[in-house]
């Protein structure tokens, strides 16, 4: 009962961040997701049916869990970091390059991080790179054990409703497995130091503290997402295998990734803000600031005022309306926030096209990076 506020809290900052902008304002924090160090604890299968349904089976009448399980855990290792105030522990995996994938929560600020597979013993890891922005971390270590093979990255995101598991480590029980179904894709998450991170996967499997940096895969063994944060009630989040590809090689290559930037505010064309500029549809992304000197300055014009809509008061007027970008619609701010990780780089000029005055008009906009957190 004690974890429910914050629980809830999590999912609020999740609505939060939708209407935050990858685009360039800052979302709520995550809350941390990492396990505090304590004692041991052996490794556990608590693979079971998915709630309301039967376990998959294999033709034969085998458990499909358990075969995705013993074809994936050797691949997935305990990540533990040492810091000033203790240590922790997280979960990361084995990619095609031979590096260990984990979250940048769970690593941080670290000062030294170790490693270990099943039936090994802890090894150094070196970081490799971070990004915060993204929530991904790049480790390698020295040896890694010959049962341990790279896990391949989905290339399209997941059908909803597909059946997926969850392999790590949560409260330190070592290898434990959970299941549970895709629940929603192209979600938008608050990055653990502002703005927000697009493109995410949902699902019911339950991901609790010492999960995080852990492969989400489908039955194929195939990484569909890597563990960010369980946010309770049946709600959590990966990171999209797709969002996964881009930000990965360029932290072996450069120990950073770089993050198109448009520098805005916005929010979703609600029925508030449509009324109050006269928006029909009532579709689109709405900007309410444009940063000074940022990259839409003097492209796109935020909020000039506000005024009262049945009642509220403070509803945005005279703001541009993004309704398109690159050629692809653009209806709401998850639309924008995964057009802008998943298709663009900093230094890229997109034609934007926007509501402005009530009339439709196109607009060159060169994106920048986004500043340092």
């Amino acid at each position: 009962m004690n974890g429910t506020p914050t629980r809830r809290g999590f999912l609020a900052a999740c609505a939060g961040a939708v209407a935050a902008g990858a685009a360039g304002c800052q979302a709520a924090p995550a809350a941390e997701d990492e396990t505090p160090e304590g004692p041991e604890q052996p490794a556990t299968v608590t693979a079971g049916e998915p709630e309301g349904g039967n376990a998959a089976t294999t033709p034969s009448g085998g458990n499909r869990y358990t075969e995705v399980y013993r074809s994936v855990v050797d691949s997935v290792a305990e990540v533990q970091v040492v810091r000033e105030e203790g240590r922790s522990r997280g979960t990361g995996w084995l990619d095609d390059e031979g590096y260990v994938v984990t979250n940048e929560h769970v690593v941080g600020d670290g000062t030294t991080v170790y490693a270990r597979f099943p039936e090994g013993g802890w090894v150094p890891a070196s970081v490799i790179g971070t990004d915060v922005w993204s929530d991904l971390a790049v480790l390698a270590v020295d040896e890694t054990p010959a049962r341990a093979t790279p896990l391949a990255l989905a290339t399209a995101d997941p059908a909803i409703g597909t059946e997926v598991v969850a392999i790590g480590n949560p409260f330190g029980f070592s290898g434990s497995v959970t299941a549970g179904i895709v629940s929603g894709v192209n979600r938008t998450l608050p990055a653990p130091r502002g703005f927000s991170i697009p493109d995410a996967i949902q699902t019911d499997a339950p991901l609790n503290p010492g999960n995080s940096g852990g492969p989400l895969v489908d039955l194929d063994g195939t990484v569909v997402g890597v563990a960010n944060s369980g946010g309770g009630d049946n709600v959590g989040f990966a990171i999209s295998a797709a969002l996964t590809r881009r930000v990965v090689p360029e932290l072996v290559a450069d120990g950073n990734y770089d993050h198109s930037y448009m520098g805005i505010r916005l929010q979703p064309v609600g029925p508030l803000v449509a009324k109050a500029n006269d928006l029909d549809p009532a579709t689109g992304v709405y900007v309410t600031e444009v940063r000074d000197g940022g990259p839409s300055d003097g492209v796109l014009r935020g909020s000039t005022d506000e005024t009262r809509v049945d009642g509220v008061e403070g509803v945005p007027l005279g703001g541009d309306v993004v309704v398109g970008m690159g050629g692809q619609p653009i209806p709401e701010p998850q639309t924008l926030s995964s057009y802008l990780a998943l298709e663009t780089s900093p230094g890229d000029t997109v034609a934007v096209d926007i509501l402005r005055d009530g009339a439709e008009r196109e607009v060159e906009l060169t994106l920048g990076s986004r500043p340092d957190p």
